[in-house]
């Protein structure tokens, strides 16, 4: 008999998409250092989809075997099994707080836990990373860590990994870190939640203006003196245009992997469809939105996946609006027979993290001629699609 393969992805609960997606993205980590295969599966099987407590206490199970060994490694100076199991455990973490609003007393139990396995690798990893305070709104601060690459004797290139409101920046340092420190360039982590318990960000995440922290961040690498202010790029991970918004209005940046305006192109058909209703200021509204990719001064990159939220083919077309406004634009399509084809790629994040950080590198300007060869083959196959 033949293997069943759904090139959407794994569906472990049929009846429960929500958890079955992010069982699905536990275990696309796996292969980044975010998770093992058969915890993943272990953990799983232990619990009932349709009861949170146990969705909460089985990943945080899983998550405090994986600090505790973390801890027993450090203490018998086993370095590189500490760290990978500090990973693990913020990852297991992180899951455990999916199904559960900021204000709820178990997310607060896991995420001071997941705190400290991250710092603590970041203290221990060589060279040592740091968290770092970002000043934004008044009284909410963000949060950042800070990883200089490996032997950095100057300014360095930078790449900043912004997620959308609700992403944490604990998964970056799993899914993104090596590839930046690989490529020799800092990576700063960040995420809208602030420093505190997140309640606050509640009340926050429906400000028209989130994208005027993307301004505040590249204040603060301003102020380094271990940045090369020339050669910063930023990552929007599963961030919608609010990414895209920032960078129109600041033109610092050196390139931008984000949707570039689609989602807000997308809201400007809509809108147009529509048209003048009762609402009439919608019409208006949408129409402005449609700016955001004329604003865009630097290279980007689009990546999607062919069974994300948006259909393929209609991106492609809203594509053709961004690239009649921005000479250097790319997009990528993962296709299903491909994998990475996921919403934020989360069935295969090794594929798609491979082709944007040679685009990263390729855009500021980071010496390695076989990367440089396989990226420029990756762009003419593109180029003939």
């Amino acid at each position: 008999m033949r293997p069943q393969f759904d090139p959407r992805g794994w569906t472990h609960w049929p009846d429960n998409e929500d958890l079955s997606t992010e069982l699905m993205r536990l275990l696309g980590a796996a292969q980044e250092g975010g998770s093992t295969v058969s915890e993943c599966f272990l953990t799983a099987n232990r619990i009932h989809p349709n009861d949170e407590q146990s969705w909460f206490q089985e990943w945080k199970k899983t998550g405090d075997v994986s600090a505790e060994r973390a801890d027993r490694a450090i203490a018998r100076g086993n370095l590189l099994t500490a760290q990978s199991n500090w990973l693990r455990a913020t990852n297991y973490y992180n899951a455990a707080m999916f199904p559960f609003d900021c204000a709820d007393k178990r997310r607060q139990t896991v995420l001071a836990s997941m705190r400290a396995c991250a710092r603590s690798y970041l203290k221990h990893r060589k060279p040592a990373g740091a968290a770092v305070e970002i000043p934004w709104l008044e009284g909410y601060p963000l949060e950042g860590y800070f990883l200089p690459p490996p032997n950095a004797s100057s300014e360095t290139p930078v790449v900043i990994c912004i997620g959308e409101p609700g992403h944490r920046k604990e998964e970056y340092l799993y899914k993104i870190a090596r590839y930046a420190a690989d490529r020799g360039m800092a990576l700063l982590a960040v995420d809208l939640l602030g420093s505190g318990s997140g309640a606050l960000f509640e009340k926050l995440v429906g400000r028209p203006d989130m994208e005027t922290a993307i301004g505040h961040v590249m204040d603060y690498l301003a102020t380094r003196n271990d940045v090369d202010k020339a050669r910063i790029a930023i990552l929007g991970s599963s961030s919608g245009s609010f990414v895209a918004r920032g960078i129109a209005l600041d033109d610092r940046f050196a390139a931008a992997v984000c949707d570039g305006g689609i989602w807000d192109l997308h809201e400007r058909e809509f809108f147009a469809k529509r048209g003048k209703t009762s609402e009439g200021h919608l019409l208006s509204a949408g129409l402005e939105v449609g700016r955001v990719s004329r604003s865009i001064k630097c290279p980007v990159l689009i990546t999607i996946g062919e069974h994300g939220w948006l259909e393929a083919g209609h991106v492609s077309g809203l594509f053709g609006q961004i690239k009649s406004d921005q000479r250097d634009a790319t997009l990528k399509i993962f296709r299903g027979a491909d994998t990475a084809a996921s919403q934020d790629h989360i069935d295969n994040p090794t594929l798609a993290n491979e082709f944007i950080f040679d685009w990263i590198a390729d855009r500021l300007r980071i010496d390695d001629a076989p990367r440089t060869s396989l990226l420029r083959r990756w762009e003419a196959v593109l180029a003939d699609c």
